[in-house]
This record gives structure tokens, C-alpha cells and sequence, in this order.
């Protein structure tokens, strides 16, 4: 069982509400804490069984915040974070994915308006209270306004990086159980969706009340919502886990049903009725010697639901990956035979925008560069950040900076054990018109330039669109980085037309990244498919700023399979020789 993200999600409440209250220093040190709790590779519960020691081998977590971590796993509470929450009995997480809020915000807006929840923010903004308190005005008003609705959407879901974890627990616990015939994720999760409502497990099994009580004593719960024979819902922190138990005959049909979209089981379904047949989610059914087909669910010969596969071939087409199942064209290519053949995680070959602690990484040279050695790569790049627009404090290097880098990575190139071909790059700033901060000359230098936006995203849709063009039209530019800037549950980022921006690139032979941080995948699949379809090249990449942050690989993979790639389409997908052609 792995609970990184959930206590992770602690510490980063704990410093927005130190912040709140206006105490220096304390939160950037949590925050830093609960990156690397986040991207620990072990999971934090087995350190904090070890002891305060074991805990504190974690980059950035000392005597203090292990204390708590211990705490909070042995309790379910850190006492010191609810006295906080006493002294400021505010929504945090929810006021301040309004874009604009910080918690300092909050804290003014507590003290002068004692506003609490989302609501009470967008009561006192649409009745004009907000503009009169001290330090605020008209636009930040207005920006509040215009921005609560995204805080309400991202509210009710949860990132698909914060909640696959726990999924991937509680499958490997229920398959340790005997009753349990078969089991997997249904819903979102299992189409790969950035951002999910619930965590939907099936389970086939003859025994459903036995699934039930193991499921409820999943050491991952923190809470029981309701139990019953062949249903049951818990809490795993913030996220909700559903179970539901079908007999093994019916788990192919259970769990293409419950895998969804809406729109993709709609399309089966008519397609079913065109051929006199009855699909739900207890199997497909020949109705064809029936009167009234509606009359019930097992109505007429099964001929389908044993297993998932079975569902489709009794519709005459071949199974349709999860990742596809949205209703944009798939049962016609099921149908024709042409459906891709989607990439798969293991064809990645290397990792080309990742970030070491010469910018804002975690981890030296050589520690990134050990950990893609671990993960069999062939090729991995460092692409540190770069001095400009977006850049706050000394996050950035200076032109100076590169090229004295140049040489750290030389050296490491020298002691290289591996055949691993590690390249130097940079992350290069677009400013809002499209240029880039880093000079020409250093560009030209490097073996790989990623330029991505990290300021001015409110941008309108034709200004963004002509900013992104002209950075892949840059000559030194190989990759564009999180083109849209968003952060998932946070900010919207740019809105840009994507059709544009993908010929663009595919025309100067520029690469579209998906962004695959659990908090970004930016690209999203609808995106990628465009971007493909126009001939545009793609690069999966991490944005590592740690070792174990190498691992979100596997959520660019599945972005990408959702925009339909196949591995020709994946820069980062191909031989080293072919990598090496493709750079500028």
C-alpha cells in the first residue's frame, strides 16, 4: 500500500495554511517535503513502521516533519495541523484552485470577510465585497468570478496520479483473496482519463459477501461509507474507491459496461439492436425470437459476458483498448479493421525534459542519470530551466550557467558504465510573443532544446496560438514543452488551436510533448490525436524534477494511446540514430 500522495497531501495543506497566517519560511520547507514524500518510491508507510530514522531518510523531511508523518500514520491526524485548522477554519485546497487565490488571500479574506468555502467567495465576489477590502480591487474581483466555476469542476474529481496508486493497491490486495475469480478498474481510471470521480473496482466471485469484508478491511481505507452483499464503498484519504462483485459469467459484460464512456456503450448498443441482439451489462443477448426485448435484462439466448473480449466479437468486432472507448470514431474503426496499434509503455526508450538541483530539481547529475541507467533507457536527456519569463527567484540558468554545465556533463558522460547516450539540453522559456529567453548561440550548443510557456497563460486563443507557432518555428527548438502550460485542478492554462499549432510543427519538424507529471498531462489525448493526424511528431516526457518522478512515464503512455499514437509516432519511442537525425 502506498499513501505518498495522501500524506503528501497534508504537508501541502499544512504550509498553505502556515502561509495563510502569514508564517515565513516553514511552508516552502513542507512543500519541498511533500514533493519528495510524493515521489519517494517506497511507500511512506512502511518507512514510518521503521521509526522517525527510517522516515527521515527522505530528501528534505528532518526530525519535525517525520515526527508528524509518523503521527499521521499511526493516528490519522497530525495534532499540530488541527489546531491550524481550528485558528483557520477555511476550505484551503478548494478556495485556492480559484486562480489568483493564494493563501495569503485566504487569510486576508477570513480575517476581513470571514469567508470560509467556495460558496461564501463567490457570494461576497458577485456582491462586490471583495473590491473593497484592502489590497484587492475591480480586476481581482472580477478574475475570482470568472474563475470559481473550473474551481467547482475540479473539486468533484480527482488527478488521475493521485488516484491510480491506490488503485493499483487495492487490486493487488483483493487478488491475494481466495474468493476473488478476477478483478480490475472500471470507469475513467481504466480509460486513463486525467482526472477521475471515483475509483471503480469490479470483482467476479461466487462469494460476494467475503469480497465485501476484505475489501472494507483494505488497509488503504480511512473510512467506510457502506457495506452490502455484493456492493461496498470506502474512503482512501480523499479519494472514494466503489467495489462491485459480479458472478465470474458475467464479468466481461460488467466491466465493459462499467468501463464506459456513455457515449461508446451507446454506440454498441445500437449497433446491437441493428442485429437483433440485447447488450447490457450481463452479456449480449439474441433477441431475435422475442416479442418485447425491454421485458428484462436476460432476456432471450446469452450469447456473450463471460469475458470482455466475447462482448464485442458477438457485434462481429475486435476488442477496442479502454484508452480509445470515447465514442470519437472507434467502433468505425473497430469495424473497418483499423483500429491503431497503440503504443505501449515498455517501447519508450528514454526520457528527453527532465531537470536536475542545478535549476529547481531534487537530485544531482548523476543521480537522474543512475536512475534512467535503472530504467534501461537508451537514451536521456538534462534539460535544466533556463533564466526568463516565468522563472521566479534563481530557479533559471544564465547563458553562463549552460555553458558551465556543459562541462558537469561531460564528466558524467566520461564515467558511464552504460551505453546510455546522455544528451544536454535546456528548458528554455516562450515569452508572450513567442521568443525565447536563452541566446541563439547557447541554443545551437545543446543537443536538445525544449521550449515550453510558464507565464502569461491567460493569453486569448489567437495570441496564444501565434506565440506557440513561432516557437516551433523556431530553427534551435526540437520539442514544445506542456504546450498549454495547464495544471490539472489548478489553472486552465492556454487555450490555443491546436490544428494550427500541429502543422506548424509537423512542417518544421518540431515535437509536441505530452507533459506526463500526473499534474499536467498536457497534451491531452484529444490533442495528441489532432496533433498525429497533422503528421506532428510526439515526445512523451517526465519533467523530472527526482528519480522517482521517472515513473510518470506510464502516464504519458496511456495520454498518448488516448490520441490513438502508435510507436512511430513517439520521438522518444525510437533508436537512438533515428533521435539523433530528428534533433535540430
Amino acid at each position: 500500500m502506498s499513501r505518498n500522495a495522501e500524506v503528501a497531501a497534508r504537508f501541502e495543506e499544512f504550509a498553505d495554511l502556515l502561509e495563510a497566517d502569514d508564517v515565513s519560511y516553514k511552508p516552502s520547507v513542507y512543500r519541498r517535503a511533500a514533493e519528495n514524500i510524493r515521489e519517494h518510491p517506497e511507500p511512506i508507510e512502511d518507512l514510518a513502521a521503521g521509526g522517525e530514522e527510517a522516515v527521515a531518510e527522505i530528501d528534505g523531511v528532518g526530525d519535525a516533519i517525520s515526527s508528524k508523518i509518523v503521527e499521521y500514520v499511526e493516528t490519522g491526524k497530525i495534532a499540530e495541523l488541527e489546531a491550524l485548522r481550528e485558528d483557520l477554519p477555511v476550505d484551503i485546497e478548494a478556495l485556492t484552485r480559484v486562480e489568483g487565490v493564494g493563501p495569503k488571500t485566504v487569510g486576508t479574506l477570513y480575517e476581513t470577510l470571514g469567508i470560509t468555502t467556495l460558496d461564501e467567495l463567490a457570494a461576497a465576489a458577485e456582491a462586490g465585497e471583495i473590491q473593497d477590502v484592502r489590497g484587492f480591487g475591480p480586476k481581482t474581483e472580477e478574475n475570482i468570478r470568472e474563475n470559481v466555476a473550473f474551481a467547482r469542476e475540479a473539486q468533484e474529481r480527482e488527478r488521475l496520479g493521485d488516484a491510480r496508486p491506490l488503485a493499483d493497491d487495492v487490486l493487488r490486495y483483493l487478488r491475494e483473496t481466495d474468493a476473488v475469480v478476477e478483478v480490475d478498474v472500471a470507469g475513467s481510471i481504466r480509460r486513463w482519463r486525467d482526472t477521475i470521480g471515483d475509483v471503480d473496482v469490479l470483482v467476479a466471485s461466487e462469494a460476494g459477501e467475503e469480497v465485501v469484508d476484505t475489501f472494507v478491511a483494505w488497509p488503504g481505507a480511512t473510512d467506510t461509507i457502506e457495506a452490502g452483499d455484493a456492493k461496498a464503498s470506502v474512503r482512501a484519504g480523499d479519494v472514494r474507491v466503489d467495489l462491485r462483485v459480479v458472478v465470474p459469467d458475467e464479468f466481461g459484460a460488467a466491466l465493459q459496461y462499467f468501463t464506459g464512456s456513455k457515449d461508446h456503450n451507446v454506440e454498441l448498443r445500437n449497433r446491437a439492436i441493428a442485429r437483433d441482439l440485447k447488450m447490457n451489462e450481463y452479456g449480449v443477448f439474441d433477441v431475435s425470437g422475442v416479442s418485447n426485448p425491454s421485458t428484462g435484462q436476460r432476456v432471450g439466448d446469452r450469447i456473450a459476458g463471460e469475458t470482455e473480449a466475447s462482448m464485442y466479437e458477438a457485434l462481429g468486432l475486435p476488442w477496442v483498448p479502454p484508452e480509445l472507448r470515447e465514442g470519437n470514431g472507434e467502433i468505425d474503426a473497430a469495424a473497418d479493421d483499423a483500429l491503431p496499434a497503440l503504443l505501449e509503455a515498455r517501447a519508450l526508450r528514454g526520457d528527453l525534459h527532465t531537470h536536475t538541483d542545478w535549476s529547481d530539481g531534487r537530485s544531482s547529475i548523476d543521480e537522474m542519470v543512475n536512475a534512467a541507467i535503472e530504467r534501461g533507457y537508451d537514451h536521456y536527456a538534462v534539460t535544466d530551466h533556463a533564466t526568463g519569463p516565468g522563472m521566479v527567484g534563481d530557479v533559471g540558468l544564465s547563458e553562463e550557467d549552460l555553458r558551465t554545465q556543459m562541462g558537469a556533463i561531460d564528466d558524467v558522460r566520461d564515467g558511464l558504465d552504460a551505453d546510455l547516450v546522455l544528451l544536454h539540453g535546456v528548458e528554455a522559456n516562450i515569452d508572450a510573443d513567442g521568443d525565447l529567453s536563452t541566446d541563439d548561440g547557447v541554443l545551437e550548443a545543446l543537443d536538445v532544446v525544449v521550449a515550453s510557456p510558464h507565464a502569461a497563460l491567460g493569453q486569448d486563443r489567437e495570441a496564444a496560438t501565434e506565440r506557440l507557432v513561432r516557437a516551433v518555428e523556431h530553427p534551435s527548438v526540437d520539442i514544445l514543452g506542456h504546450p498549454s502550460g495547464r495544471l490539472l485542478n489548478e489553472r486552465e492554462g492556454l487555450e490555443f488551436d491546436i490544428e494550427r499549432v500541429a502543422e506548424a510543427a509537423a512542417g518544421a519538424g518540431t515535437a509536441l510533448e505530452i507533459n506526463a507529471d500526473p499534474a499536467r498531462l498536457d497534451l491531452p489525448g484529444e490533442h495528441v490525436r489532432i496533433a498525429v493526424e497533422a503528421g506532428a511528431t510526439i515526445a512523451i516526457d517526465t519533467d523530472a524534477h527526482a528519480p522517482g518522478a521517472l515513473g510518470y512515464a506510464r502516464y504519458g503512455a496511456h495520454t498518448a494511446r488516448r490520441g490513438w499514437c502508435e510507436r512511430e509516432d513517439v520521438l522518444n519511442a525510437w533508436s537512438t540514430e533515428e533521435l539523433r537525425s530528428f534533433l535540430h
